[in-house]
């Protein structure tokens, strides 16, 4: 019998716990999300840099710690110190302090301050920061403005500090750990141990998925009802974001169990049938025996705007106009002759309703003249002598309808005179309007609440235009105003079908109607000597069309006389994939605004924000008045003060660093977040990975953002499925029938 060497008999010892204290150099590698760092560290006086790896809260370069960990050998990158517990300490050398202030830790203080402050206090500056903050006035230029702001960042940073470390421990990224924060102050600690599903419904970028897990981690049972509630809201929520107004019980039900469903428990249904009828009486859910003989449950805020704009409607219809209409039809033959143009009967007949209906809807696709129309109108009210107002739900559409008509249109966020302090409109019943005639252009785009909010700030006699291509996408928003308008035949409408001559030389028009009554588009291989303005780049695979937008964006449209930063859009149908927005943007951003030493840049989240970059807002901020879908270029980025200016139109909006998560890349967007806006040139990429999202209405709506020249790329195989693809855009709303109703 052989015997086994000695060593073999004897277990490997487990690494041994060391400790190890030292200031950061540098991060090779920080995750926002996770807190997984590798970093590289400096301790006493060797000059060597030990790497370290382990999951921080919070590291800035400059920052003295005392480690707790092992010693592991790396295949390929040798020696690592892995972390299992760390402590912060207040840097020992003038080196770790001036880099600590410097690292962009505190507002305020940026390299060029930190080297000053610690030039003047040397080893006693985190001392007189703590302790002695006035002292800092003897710094040369820092005035006592900022020496305040030091101090509330500094104070904060503490506390932050705290929440983080709890927050971490609880499976929460740093990178809400400041937003949470800044909503909760002190509270948040406990605010999070308490209901941590109060998250999802108080800062924007935490949903109920993050909320519940880290639910979860604070022991919170499966079956909370803390968690059937803030489930059932967050399914109505989705639900929203899919356009529905409320939920049918038996889809609801479904939904909720499925996505409370956990490894160890499924939520009864009944249990959740039970806590909807509790939630209704309430006053949580408004419940109806409406829909179909069953159940259905709306948000209440969903519920009482979808019955105010009918009983709005019905209020204003209610009064008719009283109009001399041979003086309007002499005045129209006066304008036209005058002005050498001549009005089709369809168009002739929306002029004469517009002076004699107190709401009308002018609907169209391009070409037909809905502009042309809207002018004449407009010129009419003038001559008729009655104040005006003119909207739209986008900044670029009003600056748009400003351009057709001569006169000034907002924002309807601006005409109803948004406060953000209270988070409400000064314009209402109370306080409405003050003009009594009323435009408001691309109203497809309008939501339940929006619409809502216009139709109560309305003067009892004032008069109302809605003008807008129900064949386009739905609102972004919940709803689907104006088709329901229009369904309800309570609502007087002009629907615009001649497209005329001038118009119908463009592809992009003929093409557009082509699509919308389902036939193929005639579109022209990309040359540099283009007979079309509708062509085709037919690359097979998403790989050739990033190589194709490339080629595109970088010779053939400088070629054909457009400039790629200015003047080109390209517009997905989805975020996701090779040819998503997400990728195509970094690829753009390498080919359009390239790094440069002229150039400041910010790393947020996976992307990097760079001067001179085309950026979008992709929620609603009331605060700055920027709104989902704006557009804008990154003017400045302010490395000491911690800002990104982004330059809206003619407005300056400036974010801290803790709200980039606001605005992403736009050298690439959604087709939906492209809705009222209009580019010289639109790049249309159209995949089988997008089969989901591919529709006539999404490639409609993507092909007339264009003004000059539009390009799809992609397999014909993929254009023809978005042609035959007539989605019904079917959404769960009753206003077709409250109009009706009355």
């Amino acid at each position: 019998m052989s015997t086994l060497p000695e060593e073999t008999l004897i277990q490997a010892a487990p690494p041994q716990t060391e400790f190890l204290t030292g200031v950061v150099e540098r991060l090779t590698y920080h995750c926002e999300s996770s807190g997984y760092t590798v970093a590289r560290l400096k301790t006493g006086s060797s000059r060597d840099l030990v790497t370290i790896v382990g999951n921080f809260a919070n590291i800035q370069a400059g920052q003295t710690l005392q480690l707790t960990g092992v010693w592991r050998d790396h295949p390929q990158y040798g020696a690592q110190f892995q972390v299992t517990h760390y402590r912060e300490t207040k840097p020992a050398t003038l080196t770790g302090i001036e880099k600590y202030l410097g690292s962009g830790l505190i507002k305020g203080v940026g390299p060029v301050t930190a080297k000053r402050i610690v030039a003047h206090f040397g080893l006693q500056t985190l001392d007189i920061i703590e302790n002695h903050i006035e002292r800092l006035i003897e710094v040369p230029g820092i005035a006592k403005k900022r020496i305040k702001m030091i101090q509330t960042a500094w104070s904060n940073q503490k506390a932050i500090k705290e929440v983080m470390v709890f927050l971490q421990s609880h499976g929460v990224s740093t990178t809400y750990a400041v937003k949470i924060f800044k909503q909760y102050g002190n509270d948040a600690s406990a605010t999070v141990t308490n209901n941590p599903y109060q998250l999802a419904t108080d800062i924007y970028g935490i949903g109920f998925i993050t909320a519940d897990a880290i639910a979860r981690n604070l022991g919170i049972a499966p079956d909370s009802e803390y968690r059937y509630r803030a489930g059932i809201v967050h399914i109505l929520g989705e639900a929203a974001e899919d356009g529905h107004c409320f939920l049918p019980q038996v889809e609801l039900i479904e939904q909720v169990v499925k996505r409370l469903s956990i490894k160890d428990h499924q939520p009864n249904q009944g249990a959740i049938a039970q806590l909807l009828v509790q939630m209704g009486m309430e006053e949580q859910l408004v419940m109806q025996g409406h829909h179909q003989h069953q159940f259905i449950y709306y948000q209440p805020s969903f519920y009482y705007s979808e019955q105010n704009i009918a009983a709005r409607l019905h209020q204003l219809l209610a009064h008719p106009v009283t109009v001399d209409l041979p003086r309007v039809r002499n005045w129209i033959e006066r304008f036209t002759q005058a002005k050498g143009i001549e009005l089709s009967p369809q168009q002739q007949q929306a002029v004469e309703m517009a002076a004699s209906q107190r709401v009308l809807i002018l609907t169209g696709g391009p070409g037909t003249g809905k502009t042309f129309c809207t002018r004449t109108i407009v010129a009419l009210w003038k001559a008729m002598g009655k104040s005006i107002a003119l909207a739209s739900p986008t900044g670029r559409a009003a600056q748009r309808l400003s351009e057709v008509t001569g006169m000034e249109a907002k924002t309807i966020h601006r005409l109803l005179e948004f406060e953000p302090k209270t988070m409400k409109f000064k314009r209402d019943a109370d306080n409405p309007i003050e003009a009594r005639m009323i435009v408001v252009d691309e109203a497809s785009m309008l939501d339940l609440f929006l619409a809502h909010s216009l139709l109560k700030a309305i003067p009892p006699d004032a008069q109302l235009l809605l003008v807008g291509d129900i064949d386009q996408l739905p609102s972004v928003g919940p709803g689907n105003v104006l088709r329901d308008l229009i369904a309800s035949l309570q609502v007087p409408v002009v629907r615009l079908t001649q497209v005329f001559r001038q118009a119908a030389a463009s592809y992009i028009v003929s093409n557009a109607h082509r699509i919308n009554s389902g036939q193929y588009p005639l579109l022209e291989s990309v040359s540099l000597t283009p007979s079309s303005d509708c062509l085709w780049l037919g690359a097979p695979q998403p790989q050739y069309g990033v190589q194709g937008i490339q080629e595109l964006v970088a010779d053939v449209i400088p070629q054909l006389g457009f400039d790629p930063a200015r003047d080109v859009q390209v517009l997905c149908p989805m975020t996701r994939g090779e040819v998503g927005t997400r990728n195509l943007n970094s690829v753009l951003q390498a080919l359009i605004n390239p790094p440069s030493a002229s150039k400041a840049e910010i790393k947020s989240g996976s992307i990097v924000l760079r001067v001179g970059d085309r950026v979008i807002q992709q929620v609603n901020d009331y605060d700055r008045e920027v709104f989902n879908g704006d557009l804008g270029t990154i003017a400045a980025i302010d490395l000491e003060e911690q800002e990104v200016s982004v330059q809206y139109q003619q407005r300056l909006v400036t974010y801290d660093y803790a709200d980039l998560n606001e605005i992403t890349l736009a050298f690439a967007t959604t087709i939906h977040k492209s809705q009222g806006s209009e580019y010289p040139v639109v790049i249309l990429p159209l995949y089988m990975q997008h089969y989901m999202m591919l529709s006539r209405n999404l490639l409609y709506t993507g092909l007339t953002r264009a003004k000059q020249l539009a390009i799809l790329v992609g397999p014909a195989k993929a254009i023809g499925l978005a042609v035959k693809q007539a989605r019904d855009t079917g959404r769960y709303t009753l206003l077709q029938e409250r109009l009706a109703s009355n």
